[in-house]
């Protein structure tokens, strides 16, 4: 089976343990993107939505910076995992159980949509887009990350990572669902958002318990982060 996305709701009860080392990734990966997202918005008042937000690693990142967040995510497993780590770190974060498709917010909902590692599960690209776009506020900004679609990718994705390294459990990734950056920015354009900067995001070393580290890489060719904006009423008025 591909893309499965029952691994996030058959290990939410061990999600901030450290035991598990797929799970260490997905956590490693949160600075690395955070090294570059970091520089393209101040989160400090930002009233920010985690899209696909598992258990929250990512949503308490944010509100440690300041942001006002709330997370949603289908799998109610890691919601509620999500739930009970906020509780114990006293942050106040909101989580919800939803699907990127058909988000339970008003419009204009949310100053920034923060959405890793998910683009490339989604059933309706084009729904998901839309709901970012309906729940942003003009001026609002997308931040993203997802996996491009090439040999190089699928190898390093699917057979290294999932087959060989076991970075990730095997088949949580479908090829097929892997997005290029030009088709991304044509979605992104028919979706009413103002693409924006792209960079890599990959390996950058290893820590002290043989994990990788990660952050941003000049290579698009694997895995990519990038924004994108709602133009504000001024902008589309133009």
């Amino acid at each position: 089976m591909r893309n499965d996305l029952t691994i996030y709701g058959h290990v939410a009860d061990r999600w901030w343990s450290d035991d598990i080392r797929w799970v260490r990734t997905l956590k490693n990966l949160v600075p690395g993107r955070l090294a570059w997202f970091d520089r393209q918005i101040d989160w400090a008042g930002k009233t920010v939505l985690d899209l696909g937000c598992a258990g929250g690693f990512m949503a308490e990142a944010l509100a440690e910076r300041g942001a006002n967040v709330t997370g949603i995510d289908p799998a109610a497993e890691a919601i509620a995992a999500a739930r009970a780590h906020a509780r114990e770190g006293k942050l106040r974060i909101g989580y919800d159980v939803g699907v990127g498709e058909a988000m339970p917010y008003d419009e204009a909902s949310f100053d920034a949509v923060v959405c890793v590692d998910v683009l490339e599960h989604v059933s309706d690209l084009k729904k998901v887009l839309a709901e970012v776009a309906r729940t942003l506020r003009p001026g609002g900004m997308f931040l993203f990350d997802t996996i491009n679609r090439n040999p190089l990718a699928r190898l390093a994705t699917i057979t290294v990572a999932e087959d060989m390294l076991r970075l990730l459990p095997r088949g949580t990734h479908d090829p097929a669902m892997f997005i290029k950056p030009a088709e991304l920015r044509a979605a992104m354009q028919r979706a009413g958002l103002v693409p924006g900067a792209m960079t890599g995001l990959g390996p950058r070393g290893i820590n002290r318990r043989f994990d990788l580290t990660f952050g941003p890489l000049p290579l698009t060719a694997f895995l990519y982060m990038g924004i994108a904006h709602k133009p504000a009423a001024a902008e589309a008025a133009t």
